[in-house]
């Protein structure tokens, strides 16, 4: 776990060194179990962070402020109503454990002074925090409600006393003397978890690294004293993709050696970075999946749809019998007797015998109405049928290349942008208590440099296609797209003179790069001038039609900066 004893001592030491003495100026719940506090201090503002989520339990200083919420949640309003205007008077962490107190002195209705803390209780999944009155020790509110049917050992509701979580007995990692930890050590296989089990806030990783060390206590002793001096170097260790994998106040071993370190000046930084990219990366792919569902839901009803139509139009099709059975009973109705179910008459046509059905409740006049008029009906279903079947393969192109785009997607604001595409385009709905998407952003394609130093962009959702090509385009640009492949619209800009032909490839390259055909070789890429490139009425947005174009057959491929 990133955030243990040892993240949280250099956390409280960090706090303390930048927020004593200030002064609480605003308070904001960015989400559920978040906390943002604007805090004037002699340095200048300093913006506090808390977060109680079980995937982002955590404490430290931010630069930038995160979106709020419309209206405060009652949490936040018991936060202003009690510590605005507080001034954060101490800062300490409990027993070495991975709990932060922050003391504040208030004014309360009467004008005394009062004294409440904040306790920040860094445990996962139960993490807390909790305003505490220090005079009654009771809690008056807490971002989470732990009741007995949750906890029954330890209950965090308003009005409770508060209690600190169960102590586990362990020497706190400040307190430890190099004897205890070396008769620790002692005649142990397994000394990491040695260390762990006896020694307060140690994580597993931390307590490999102490382990392996040459001198273990002289190790510890070190990450405590650069701490205590402010010249701890904190790093984020990254994989081959640039993700965060762990942080800490000092090295890891066990990372050593496979990630990528990456050293930051002080703990709130390396903590943002390794939240901020590690949450981005988990909510891209969360979003992404919710909106490929709706869509695959979509295209679910639309395929069963093409196979009813498609049947439907095959039994229209082989409707010529009933405009037969129409003439021949018109020509022998003489043959036929009243009540009968069946008639045999002679096909003129080729000569053969023809048996056909007929309707007893009906006079045999009646029944060859009835066959003409089941006729002409099978006959305008054939077209009713057959531009059903156009709409509905357009509409299954069209969600392609969305499912498309969200798989290239690789930040929010790209899957925001699609997810506003489908609800101007109808997939998605919004009750009417639900908050309205935000207006579009200006758009921003993909941008690229040839190796002649020609500009290329592709569009990274299908508006942004029909941006590109119908509106930023100007008419002798070269347009490119997949030949019958979801893909993005790409623009290579000429500047009014004739491209090269390795311009040319190499637009055709980056077209099949941002397509479904990314991963194949040989790819076929249609090219022709945007002037020839048009919308037709009422199309989905990105579906366009297109004339004078040539193809191109290319393995898909990106120069090496984008911008």
């Amino acid at each position: 776990m990133p955030f243990d004893g040892m993240a949280a001592y250099a956390a409280t030491a960090e706090l303390k060194r930048n927020l004593i003495l200030g002064k609480i100026e605003k308070i904001y719940q960015p989400q559920p179990e978040q906390l943002l506090f604007n805090i004037h201090t002699k340095e200048g503002k300093r913006k506090l962070f808390i977060s109680a989520s079980a995937s982002h339990s955590a404490v430290y200083l931010v630069e930038q402020s995160p979106e709020n919420p419309a209206e405060p949640p009652t949490f936040c309003m018991v936060l202003r109503k009690h510590l605005s205007a507080g001034r954060i008077t101490d800062i300490v962490q409990h027993q070495n454990d991975r709990i932060i107190e922050i003391l504040i002195e208030t004014v309360n209705e009467l004008g005394f002074n009062v004294n409440k803390k904040l306790v920040i209780e860094i445990m996962g999944k139960h993490s807390n925090v909790m305003l505490v009155d220090m005079e009654s020790n009771r809690i008056l509110d807490s971002i989470k409600h732990i009741s007995i049917d949750v906890n029954r050992a330890r209950q965090i509701l308003p009005g409770k006393a508060y209690e600190y979580p169960p102590a586990q007995e362990k020497i706190p990692f400040t307190q430890v003397t190099e004897e205890q930890l070396n008769n620790i050590l002692l005649n142990e296989i397994q000394q990491a978890r040695a260390i762990m089990q006896n020694i307060q806030g140690i994580s597993p990783v931390l307590a490999e690294t102490i382990a392996a060390a040459d001198r273990p206590y002289v190790k510890l002793r070190n990450i405590i004293d650069t701490i205590d001096s402010g010249t701890a170097v904190p790093l984020v260790y990254t994989d081959g993709k640039g993700k965060p994998v762990d942080f800490h106040i000092t090295d890891l071993t066990v990372y050593d050696s496979a990630y990528t370190r990456n050293e930051f000046d002080t703990l709130s930084q390396a903590a943002a970075f390794y939240f901020i990219n590690r949450e981005s990366s988990n909510t891209v792919k969360q979003k992404a999946n919710d909106l490929l569902r709706l869509v695959d839901n979509h295209l679910g009803k639309l395929r069963l749809k093409t196979q009813r139509l498609s049947e439907d139009l095959h039994k229209a099709e082989n409707s010529d019998k009933y405009r037969l059975y129409g003439e021949l009973l018109t020509a022998n109705l003489h043959l036929c007797k009243p009540g009968e179910k069946a008639v045999r008459v002679i096909n003129y046509y080729d000569g053969s015998t023809l048996e056909i059905p007929l309707d007893p409740k009906f006079s045999a006049s009646r029944n060859a109405q009835n066959y003409y008029k089941k006729y002409g009906k099978y006959k305008t279903a054939i077209k009713e049928k057959k531009l059903q079947l156009e709409e509905t393969a357009s509409e299954i192109t069209y969600l392609e290349s969305v499912i498309q785009f969200i798989d290239k997607a690789t930040s929010v604001e790209e899957i925001e942008a699609i997810r506003r595409e489908l609800i101007s385009s109808g997939y998605i709905r919004y009750r009417k208590n639900s908050k309205r998407p935000s207006k579009a952003n200006k758009p921003k394609p993909i941008s690229y440099t040839l190796s002649t130093g020609r500009q290329v962009m592709a569009g990274r959702n299908n508006n942004e296609n029909d941006w590109l090509t119908l509106k930023y385009a100007s008419s002798n640009d070269i347009w490119f797209h997949t030949k019958d492949i979801p893909g993005s619209h790409v623009i290579l800009f000429t500047d009014g003179k004739e491209p090269s032909e390795e311009e040319l490839f190499e637009t055709a390259a980056i077209a099949a790069y941002h397509s479904k055909g990314a991963s194949s070789a040989n790819v076929p890429v249609d090219y022709t001038k945007a002037r020839y490139v048009k919308k037709p009425a009422g199309a989905k947005p990105g579906m366009v039609i297109f004339t004078h174009n040539r193809t191109l057959y290319v393995n898909p491929e990106i120069p090496t900066e984008a911008k």
